[in-house]
């Protein structure tokens, strides 16, 4: 598999690549957002390690046009601290994010975590192959999802978190048994759950401020409304 290293700091670059190259990977590195776009419309990578700041373009604006040629596996890096920057990050779309300083080898362990959720796109729970619940539609083996009969655009991840939902209605899930069950991390910064059910209710729900489907239980989390299906 091909991984596009995209990090304006060499140091940064060759170590990553090294470590990569090391666990199997064959890469490619970019120094800058429109050289990492030309590589990447050339020739589509499998994943791409894709760094918040870069000289021309930054990290978000990459991700984006990304995005729009197709639904290639994005792992943000991002400076510690920069909550606000993470969370942008997911909202654009990225599967997941590492913040500076990291270990190489937690990096090499995330790439191949989103690879394996990438391979193997069905929600975890053993469940039928189409899902329904109000006026949604999961077809499993097909990877789509219909609302009322138009199809959602749903990142990887996002398709798994309502797959998970989809099969379990009525159960409160909290984050930290989400990330468990949906992302596959034993540990994490929990406000990735929070930006995925975020971004869900804007594509589920009639009023994401209000939500009648994908609702919050208070102290524990959140739990797929049992709502009588639609006529």
């Amino acid at each position: 598999m091909k991984v596009l290293v995209v990090d304006d700091d060499p140091t940064v670059a060759e170590v990553v690549v090294g470590y990569l190259e090391r666990a199997g990977f064959s890469t490619a590195h970019a120094a800058d957002g429109p050289t990492a776009l030309d590589l990447a419309f050339a020739e589509m990578p499998d994943l791409v390690v894709l760094d918040l700041m870069l000289p021309g373009m930054d990290g978000l604006d990459v991700c984006r046009r990304l995005r729009e040629r197709g639904p290639v596996p994005v792992v943000m890096l991002t400076a510690l601290g920069d909550e606000g920057d993470r969370v942008l990050g997911l909202e654009v779309g990225a599967d997941d994010y590492v913040t500076k300083p990291f270990s190489p080898r937690e990096l090499v362990l995330r790439v191949q975590s989103v690879l394996r959720r990438v391979a193997v796109p069905a929600p975890p729970s053993p469940v039928p192959s189409v899902l329904r619940h109000a006026d949604l539609e999961m077809n499993v083996a097909a990877h789509r999802v219909l609302r009322a009969g138009r199809e959602l655009s749903l990142t990887a991840r996002e398709f798994d978190l309502l797959g998970f939902f989809l099969g379990n209605p009525g159960r409160a899930f909290s984050r930290d048994e989400l990330m468990r069950r949906v992302w596959g991390w034993e540990f994490g910064d929990q406000s990735t759950v929070t930006v995925h059910v975020r971004r869900l209710r804007e594509k589920i729900e009639d009023d994401p401020a209000a939500p009648r489907l994908l609702v919050t239980v208070w102290g524990v989390g959140y739990r797929l409304e049992v709502e009588p299906e639609c006529p």
